[in-house]
């Protein structure tokens, strides 16, 4: 018994160890302790089915010993019941042997007992039942069997009433059972630990995917994965679909936001152009200050409405871009003072246009700003109104087209895209044509850019709904 205080002090360092808080752990020991109660329930089942079916052959075992005792009783010539012939049974012989026998007279008078019940009181029974077997287990913790019967004799008128009653200590059954309940116990715990061990190694290949679930949104965190990428059981798949959604939302929504701080500051380069030439000029009026502060209120505005757009949205409102646009010219007469702009606008009469003022104004702006920068003098605008047709879904064009030198064909796709330059030496982020391409999709229109054909540089064409 010396090894149970190590045990014990190994036991302690160990619980420290255990993750209390986990799902494997949770499983495990829920799982246990039902098992624990089923084989405890089991075992009182089985105990209390032991004994009952020990008690029931014992009691047919001394069912047999009475029959045995009847077969060779026999009425003497006196008028005394007797047991005439040997005794078969051993145990009847020997003197505290465990099986006992007694015959009383109904009236509790003693006619005979076995040599083994020499020393032994066996209590008789009180009632009398004729040809009915009473099994009892009396306070010296023996069972005992009693039968009454009425011997008939021929020879005579008078019917006696006896008891034959058969005893065994309980100290037999009780080993039997305590036998049994002992070789229960061993296979019991023995199965139960088994299925422990196997419930244990079941739990962990069944939580398996969780954890490679975890693993992955670790890697995820870390940057060495782009998404939940691992093969997941079916009952998984909506949870790994859920989170990788979740993780790309909030990679465009990082992405959206990155990309509106350079789109603000892209925005706001006119009208600071406009304010830092009136400086440098002294043509300072207060008038053109107050419109471009209030401009680049706007600009604020609409950028961190964008930010904060979750996608596209209805179109309920309507601009009118004769006004934009004419905005943006005398604006970009401005910035670009030294270079006598001549801007040609044609339009067909007042039209409307389904978007927000703040997309127009983006999307006009940076081409037209485009063209300004990289024309030789002459820059040519156009609206024009489409008839909506099974060809054709867009009812609105804008087309701005410059004598500057162009932009090689095969070099149109790049400059879409952000931070790229059409002349990497020239000043500037590459975001401008990037912004337009992305509006002009959001809106569910097209952007095509080719040279034009009349006055030799780019010509941008923004179809619309």
């Amino acid at each position: 018994m010396k090894f149970i205080p190590h045990y014990f002090t190994q036991l302690s360092s160990f619980l420290p160890h255990i993750k209390f808080n986990t799902l494997n752990f949770r499983l495990l020991f829920s799982t246990g302790l039902v098992m624990a109660a089923f084989f405890v329930l089991a075992l009182l089942v089985l105990e209390r089915s032991i004994h009952s079916s020990a008690e029931q052959t014992l009691k047919e075992k001394l069912q047999l010993q009475v029959y045995a005792l009847l077969s060779v009783a026999e009425m003497s010539p006196a008028g005394k019941l007797v047991i005439s012939k040997e005794i078969t049974e051993p145990r009847l012989l020997n003197p505290s042997s465990g099986l006992y026998a007694v015959i009383r007279r109904s009236s509790h008078k003693l006619i005979w007992k076995s040599k083994s019940a020499i020393a032994v009181d066996v209590k008789p029974l009180n009632d009398f039942v004729a040809g009915k077997a009473i099994f009892l287990e009396d306070k010296q913790e023996r069972f005992v069997l009693h039968y009454g019967f009425i011997w008939d004799d021929k020879k005579s008128p008078l019917k006696r009433k006896y008891v034959i009653s058969v005893a065994e200590d309980g100290f037999f059954v009780k080993r039997q059972i305590d036998r049994f309940h002992s070789t229960l116990k061993v296979w019991f715990f023995s199965v139960g630990l088994v299925l422990v061990l196997i419930q244990f190694l079941i739990l962990q290949w069944s939580l398996k995917p969780l954890r490679r679930i975890v693993n992955d949104l670790d890697a995820v965190e870390k940057g060495k994965k782009s998404q939940l990428d691992g093969h997941y059981p079916e009952e998984l798949s909506g949870l790994t679909h859920n989170l990788n959604a979740f993780i790309h939302t909030e990679r465009a929504h990082l992405e959206r936001y990155r990309n509106t701080l350079a789109d603000l500051s892209h925005s706001l380069k006119t009208p600071l152009a406009i304010l830092s030439s009136a400086v440098e000029t002294n043509d300072i009026s207060h008038d053109s200050m107050q419109l471009q502060i209030e401009r680049m209120n706007e600009i604020i505005n609409y950028q961190l409405q964008k930010a904060a757009a979750k996608g596209q949205q209805k179109l309920t409102s309507t601009v009118n871009p004769h006004l934009i646009i004419r905005k943006i010219i005398s604006s970009l007469e401005k910035v670009y003072f030294e270079k006598h702009l001549i801007f040609e606008f044609i339009t067909e009469g007042e039209q409307q246009l389904h978007c927000e003022e703040g997309d127009l104004y983006e999307i006009a702006g940076n081409l037209l700003d485009n063209s300004a920068k990289w024309c030789q003098r002459f820059i040519k605008i156009q609206l024009i109104t489409l008839a909506v047709s099974d060809e054709s879904k867009y009812s609105f064009l804008l087309q701005i087209e410059d004598d500057g030198c162009g932009i090689p064909e095969n070099q149109l796709p790049d400059i879409l895209k952000r931070g790229v330059r059409a002349d990497e030496n020239s000043h500037g982020h590459g975001i401008g044509m990037a912004v337009v391409y992305e509006l002009v999709s959001l809106l569910g229109g097209e952007l095509k850019g080719d040279r034009s054909p009349t006055l030799g540089g780019i010509r941008w064409q923004v179809y619309l709904p």
